[in-house]
C-alpha cells in the first residue's frame, strides 16, 4: 500500500457493500428531496417564505416574524432558501463536497425546526402531515444528515472521489 492509499484509508473508513449502499442511498434521497424542494420554489413565481415565517411560534418567532415583514430582507431570505436548497441538493446527489452540504443542510433544517417546533400547545395554520410531538420529519432528516457528516460516502461514490484522489496525489 503506497502513502496515498494509506492516507485515504486512514481518513475514510471502509464500509461493507450493504452499508455503502444504504448510506449512499440515504445521501442521494435527501439530496433529491432538497433539490426538488428548491426547484419547486424557484419555478413557482408566487412562492415566498413569508407565510411560514409569519406563522412561526416558539423561541425565535419574533425574529422570523420580523424577517417576514421586512420587505427588503424577505427577497434575500427567499433567494437564500431557494438556491440553498438547490445547491445542497445537487451537492448531496452527486457527492460533491457532500459533508459541507450536509452541514449546511443541517443548518437549514434546524432553522425550519425552530421556526415551527412541534411542541405541545403550539398550533399552526399550516397543514401538517400527521400529529407530531417534538420529533417530526424535519428533525428526522436533520439527524440523517448528521449521519452523512459522520459517515462520509462521496469519497467512494461521488465526485469527491476524484477531488480527493487528485489532492492526495498532489501532496505526495
Amino acid at each position: 500500500m503506497n502513502g496515498a492509499s494509506k492516507n485515504l484509508a486512514g481518513k475514510f473508513p471502509d464500509y461493507g457493500t450493504l452499508q455503502l449502499i444504504a448510506l449512499v442511498s440515504m445521501r442521494m434521497l435527501i439530496g433529491w428531496h432538497f433539490l426538488y424542494e428548491g426547484v419547486a420554489k424557484l419555478t413557482n413565481p408566487y412562492w415566498t417564505s413569508a407565510g411560514y415565517l409569519q406563522q412561526s411560534e416558539g423561541w425565535f418567532s419574533e425574529m422570523f416574524n420580523d424577517l417576514a415583514n421586512n420587505q427588503s430582507a424577505l427577497p434575500l431570505v427567499d433567494n437564500l432558501n431557494q438556491w440553498g436548497l438547490v445547491l445542497i441538493g445537487l451537492a448531496l446527489l452527486v457527492g460533491f463536497f457532500s459533508r459541507t452540504a450536509a452541514v449546511f443542510g443541517i443548518v437549514v433544517l434546524a432553522l425550519y425546526y425552530v421556526a415551527a417546533p412541534p411542541f405541545p400547545g403550539l398550533e399552526y395554520a399550516m397543514p401538517a402531515e400527521g400529529s407530531y410531538l417534538i420529533v417530526n420529519k424535519i428533525l428526522i432528516e436533520l439527524a440523517a444528515l448528521l449521519v452523512i457528516v459522520v459517515f462520509p460516502t462521496a469519497h467512494r461514490v461521488g465526485l469527491d472521489r476524484f477531488f480527493f484522489r487528485k489532492r492526495s496525489a498532489e501532496t505526495m
